[in-house]
């Protein structure tokens, strides 16, 4: 890769002889490989999701609970066979799906990994997991691959997008993206066990001290797609080693909660997912060391 152009940073980094801004090198870099049992119910069922975790990740959010690997250099390299490879394992071990996570710095091989696995017998659905900070254009190219996207619509405002993610674009950007992801795989279908097969899923965390910019937030998905779309209204905002000013050194309170979910209901939104506030602990969050190749 001569030139990195994938994402909205559009760096230009020759990837083979330096990192992205993203902190990917030219290959994919794997930080870990599990059943993940800590998705949404119909994302992780019974048995987990086969998660795929990549190095590396071209936001930076300063409350990232996976900041040991948001800025790359942590695990195996992965090219496009052995992550069809790894799907195909973890399809095996009966995963439902197959979840990747932060796969943008990557998504040209991707395609070619799930190119390959689905032409090996790989049939669970595909969850591309996102921060939603991605190019519209880089979306399309997994339409027909990627079954259920599961982004994230973190801001609306410029100001706390520049200040917490350092993309002052961010609302744009995922806004466009998230539009591409809907276009293709529509609102959220479920089986007869409750388990996710097709559609989009947004995910809001709410910070602490911004309910005001939750509420933009669902106003614009309101606006943009369907009031069927699910929204996951994510309470388990939890302080990292870079948030210890205020307002993000401290958990969000019950009552900003409640009217986040109060005012999602309020102009339509009635495919809500409540998470209790217990999940903000930092047992749900994966320990990153080196996978072991599967």
């Amino acid at each position: 890769m001569e030139a990195c152009f994938l994402c909205p940073r559009k760096c230009g980094a020759d990837r083979s002889i330096q990192h992205g801004l993203c902190g990917a090198e030219a290959l994919p870099l794997v930080a870990k490989i599990m059943l993940h049992q800590w998705e949404e119910p119909f994302i992780s069922g019974t048995r987990g999701s086969g998660t795929v975790f990549f190095s590396g990740c071209n936001l930076g959010c300063v409350f990232c609970q996976n900041h040991t690997i948001r800025d790359g250099g942590i695990g195996d390299v992965y090219d496009a066979d052995a992550l069809a490879a790894a799907y195909l394992a973890l399809q095996q071990q009966g995963a439902h799906n197959i979840n990747l996570v932060t796969a943008a710095p990557y998504v040209t091989d991707v395609v070619q990994s799930l190119r390959l696995a689905k032409a090996q017998g790989l049939t669970i659905p595909i969850v591309y997991n996102s921060s939603g900070y991605e190019c519209a254009e880089a979306i399309r190219s997994l339409e027909g691959l990627v079954d259920i996207y599961l982004p994230d619509w973190k801001y609306v405002s410029p100001l706390l997008s520049k200040k917490f993610s350092n993309a002052a674009d961010y609302a744009e950007v995922a806004s466009a993206a998230i539009s591409e992801m809907h276009r293709q795989v529509g609102d959220l279908v479920l089986d007869e066990d409750g388990l996710a097969t097709r559609g989009l899923v947004i995910r809001h965390l709410i910070l602490p001290g911004c309910a005001d910019d939750s509420r933009k937030v669902l106003d614009e998905i309101v606006n943009r797609l369907p009031a069927a779309t699910h929204v996951s209204l994510m309470s388990q905002y939890t302080p990292q080693v870079y948030t210890t000013e205020f307002p993000l050194n401290r958990r969000i309170t019950q009552r900003e909660y409640d009217r986040v979910i109060s005012y999602a209901l309020s102009v339509g939104l009635h495919n809500i997912l409540i998470q209790e506030r217990d999940s903000a602990q930092s047992l749900y969050t994966p320990q990153f060391t080196k996978p072991i190749k599967i």
